[in-house]
């Protein structure tokens, strides 16, 4: 019963389970039901993904720290960058917030990057997994749907239409960073195949 539950897959859109299919480098699999891609490997998947998970951690360095925003209203100027930010809410009852701006805009989701490196920069170089990668790739799946750079982008669009109303808005280098960051993570997750990696992490570890 466990061999044959390990061969099974559950569409993550409609839940339909399938049996884990062979699919060459290059093709794809889809469910049955409503069409979603269940399995579809890439040639160099990996080294891209490494690639992009090392470009994005360089973004990030110069999204936190960078200016991001830069106001001027009646002959006042002022910078803020993303950390100012985060330190903005670090007094009295506010530190809470502090430690969840931190957390979902810049340790989760440089933590998710530094672990993809981790587990696949191994297999991209045709050497074993690296001691833990199951563990690692699980973590890194775990906090995925909280590592929210790309939602930061979208609160900050919806406040520039309030505040450009009241003042001259100036963008920063460290909001382009932030787009240039959105945009690597979105394309890394689309050369990922997880069910490809999974039989990977497993073929090729140690039993």
């Amino acid at each position: 019963m466990t061999e044959s539950l390990a061969d099974l897959i559950a569409c993550p859109k409609c839940d339909a389970l399938h049996r884990i299919p062979k699919v060459e480098i290059g093709g794809q699999a889809r469910c049955v039901r409503c069409g979603t891609v269940l399995v579809a490997p890439r040639q160099g998947a990996m080294t891209q993904i490494v690639m992009l998970a090392l470009t994005a951690l360089i973004l990030m360095v110069g999204a936190v720290f960078f200016p991001f925003l830069e106001l001027h209203t009646h002959g006042l100027e002022h910078k803020s960058s993303v950390f100012d930010a985060v330190l903005s809410f670090s007094q009295g009852l506010m530190l809470p917030l502090s430690f969840a701006v931190a957390a979902l805009i810049v340790v989760l989701p440089v933590t998710r990057l530094m672990a993809l490196v981790y587990v696949f920069a191994p297999m991209a170089l045709g050497w074993a997994p690296a001691r833990n990668a199951r563990a690692v790739f699980l973590l890194a799946e775990k906090i995925r749907p909280w590592a929210m750079a790309e939602i930061f982008i979208i609160g900050v669009a919806v406040a520039l239409v309030k505040v450009a109303g009241l003042a001259q808005v100036t963008l920063g280098p460290a909001f382009w960073a932030f787009v240039g960051l959105v945009i690597v993570t979105v394309l890394k997750d689309s050369f990922m195949c997880r069910v490809t990696v999974w039989q990977t992490l497993n073929a090729r570890s140690p039993s």
